[in-house]
């Protein structure tokens, strides 16, 4: 680190989190009520509790930053309740409604669903306009633009009050011009409105999916724009030598105004920092295979991490909005802390998704809040101490929490509110599994082979529960594991995506000159960018992926690989790895068929110097750290057990437990099973394993017999 502090800022739905790093190691973890409605307000309010526990002021730590990072909601939250800007369409005349007819896809499950209704439309049919231009597939006009047409569209866009537009044209990514020209009407004619470029967004074969992410970027862009404004001014205010980096959805940083002009790749920000740190925290142990989850107020978020790599997407339905720009696989679920307990009309109980939020919050907080939530069922469970979270400041009112579940849950299907709130552990725990299968299981994986990661401040209640019925035996928890995405955000890198089409057979010379001369054009273009944001040739990396089908099929699967010069013998190297990654997805592969790429892509990294790692005094023993007993619901009998908590503030490195426990941290609690050890590591990382007995019995046979 060049200077004294780095700051990571993750705005959740619940809780906003900070990360304060300094260059001796030391590292600290602060958590504010999030501010959904003036997102910025979190920042001042989480900045004021630093200087009030540290008594260093926001100035002071600011104006000493290397780097202050911001992970944000605002795009989410806006995609969510369909608050963006109002956005104009251009597009090639009898294309307006791609985006509504969707390519005829109904999302997985709703297929054959009459009545489900149709995706809410960022663009309103009125504020589509078709234009006369069109260009062929062999990137030859067909049909020259109408301008007139164009400048009536701006017309209109202005009566109705557009904020930002959208141009997308067909085959725009084999000859932009059209779609060049048009933006410099757009911009002649409505000088103040924002602009997005298809071709330029997302430069790659599939109109449906460069439009409609296009119409999402355009949605964001006014909304992102406004907030880094405010941010950006707020850090300089404080003080700031150096530009506020923000998170993206690909894994890296970004400018503000990166962030600005591409919104689309701000929408998840704050989840897609899990796998580094996840990497991060795993190092000691050499562990590359991660799920890592994190379960906040608001959601539960899954992330995995395979040799090393996060999971990448590309071409997703995301809130039912096709965007085609490469994201870290989150898979989101409602299912956090405040995620509400409710019967359904079939008389059984369900968990979420609907949730209690920080407004007015789990019953158990006692703002006014009436429906139980998980937090409200782990606190009548014992395993939440009722002196309250984040180190006390946000109490807990386990008779709220016990009217809650005895009202709406317990006394309705004739069961004790212990059990009730087993149910609910249950219940949440399941929906939690099914999403985890889905990012290992469904995608050729088995989780087995993993180590499971612990993020947020909610997950330590359920982490141990999680892992027994998945089969993992080792789990990975942080002592920042509540403000894990925030720290990830401070040891990422700087991360710029550049795309072209390349639709080609991988046969010949002139291919393989084709492909070389694309992937050297993207990377010139992504060294020079970096270049210009500090960086040093020597703390640039590349990593390079295509998208590649068999010809034939329909749709493409994206391969990696590492940057070597593209000749016409290395074809064969390419056409193996994608041989491999058929076969890792779909189980067959078919050597024998000619292979085709759709798309290229260069991912260039700017690398950053990482803070230094935590290091904890060697411990005294857990008996140290013994705080009392606890009364603890562990089975679906709902029999107490008096079960021991630990401070884990007191435990060192070395200490080692044994399960049933529960450990007391500031910012979350971990409830250790009946059939784990945990041992705390000298980097601040609690290690959970699963501890035999002397007859060998597992986690399940001690479960039973605790």
């Amino acid at each position: 680190m060049r200077s004294k502090y780095r700051l990571g800022i993750d705005a959740g739905g619940t809780f906003t989190d900070f990360i304060l790093a300094d260059k001796d190691g030391g590292v600290q973890i602060f958590k504010v009520l999030s501010t959904p409605n003036e997102p910025t307000k979190a920042i001042m309010n989480g900045l004021a509790l630093i200087a009030d526990e540290t008594g260093i002021s926001a100035q002071e730590i600011v104006s000493n930053a290397d780097l202050c990072i911001n992970g944000t909601t605002v795009g989410l939250n806006a995609l969510i309740t369909h608050n963006g800007a109002k956005t104009g369409l251009i597009a090639t005349s009898g294309h307006e409604d791609s985006i509504e007819i969707r390519l005829g896809h109904k999302e997985d499950g709703y297929r054959y669903d009459p009545d489900y209704p149709p995706a809410t439309m960022l663009v309103p049919r009125h504020l589509r306009k078709g234009i006369e231009e069109r260009v062929l597939s062999d990137g030859s006009v067909r049909t020259a633009l109408n301008e007139d047409q164009v400048r009536e569209a701006c017309k209109y866009f202005i009566a109705e009050g557009v904020e930002s537009v959208a141009i997308s044209f067909v085959w725009s990514v084999l000859h932009p011009e059209h779609e060049n020209r048009a933006a410099e009407i757009v911009r002649e004619m409505m000088p103040g409105v924002r602009l997005t470029i298809g071709s330029q967004l997302y430069p790659q074969v599939r109109e449906y999916t460069r439009t409609s992410t296009a119409v999402v970027n355009a949605y964001l862009a006014p909304i992102l724009q406004r907030y880094v404004e405010a941010i950006d001014a707020y850090f300089r205010e404080l003080g700031s030598k150096h530009p506020v980096r923000y998170f993206q959805s690909n894994g890296g940083l970004a400018l503000g105004k990166v962030v600005s002009d591409q919104s689309v790749y701000a929408i998840n920000s704050g989840p897609a920092s899990a796998p580094q740190a996840a990497l991060d925290v795993a190092e000691p142990w050499g562990d590359k295979n991660i799920i890592t989850v994190d379960m906040g107020g608001t959601s539960f978020d899954i992330t995995l991490t395979k040799d090393g790599q996060a999971n990448v997407n590309k071409n997703i339905d995301f809130l039912r909005y096709r965007i085609g720009i490469p994201m870290i696989q989150v898979e989101t679920l409602g299912a956090g802390g405040g995620s509400i307990g409710w019967i359904d009309e079939m008389g059984l109980m369900q968990m979420g998704p609907q949730s209690a939020g920080s407004e007015p919050g789990p019953a158990c907080y006692g703002q006014g809040g009436e429906n139980p939530t998980t937090t409200d069922a782990n606190l009548t469970l014992g395993y939440l101490n009722s002196d309250g979270l984040v180190g006390g400041r946000l109490p807990l009112d386990v008779d709220k929490a016990r009217a809650a579940i005895k009202a709406k849950l317990a006394d309705p299907l004739g069961i004790s509110v212990e059990k009730a709130a087993y149910g609910m552990f249950t219940i949440v725990n399941n929906n939690m599994v099914n999403g985890i299968r889905r990012v290992s299981v469904e995608r050729g994986y088995d989780p087995r082979d993993f180590v499971l990661m612990g993020a947020g401040g909610a997950t330590g209640a359920h982490i141990t529960a999680l892992a027994r019925e998945m089969g993992i035996s080792k789990v990975l928890i942080s002592k920042l594991a509540s403000g894990l995405c925030a720290y990830g955000q401070i040891i990422s890198d700087v991360r710029y995506n550049y795309m072209a089409p390349a639709p080609l057979r991988l046969e010949g010379a002139e291919a393989a000159k084709r492909l070389d001369g694309l992937f050297n054009g993207l990377e010139e273009r992504g060294r020079a960018d970096l270049k210009g944001d500090g960086f040093a040739e020597s703390d640039i990396s590349i990593r390079r992926s295509l998208d590649m089908r068999y010809v034939g099929q329909v749709h493409e699967c994206t391969v990696e690989i590492s940057p070597f010069e593209v000749t016409e013998t290395s074809l064969e190297k390419i056409k193996e790895a994608f041989h491999a990654r058929h076969k890792e997805l779909y189980t067959y592969d078919e050597p024998h068929n000619a292979v085709e790429v759709v798309n290229v892509e260069s991912t260039i990294n700017g690398h950053v110097a990482k803070p230094s790692r935590m290091k904890i005094a060697p411990g005294k023993g857990a008996e140290a750290a013994l705080k009392g007993r606890r009364d603890m619901v562990w089975d679906a009998d709902g029999a107490a057990r008096a079960t021991p908590v630990y401070d884990g503030s007191v435990l060192g490195a070395g200490d080692t437990l044994q399960g049933p426990a529960v450990i007391e941290e500031v910012t979350t609690t971990i409830a250790v099973e009946p059939g784990w050890s945990v041992t705390l590591h000298e980097t601040g990382t609690y290690v959970l394993t699963v501890a035999q007995d002397a007859s060998g019995a597992a986690p399940e046979k001690a479960l039973a017999e605790a």
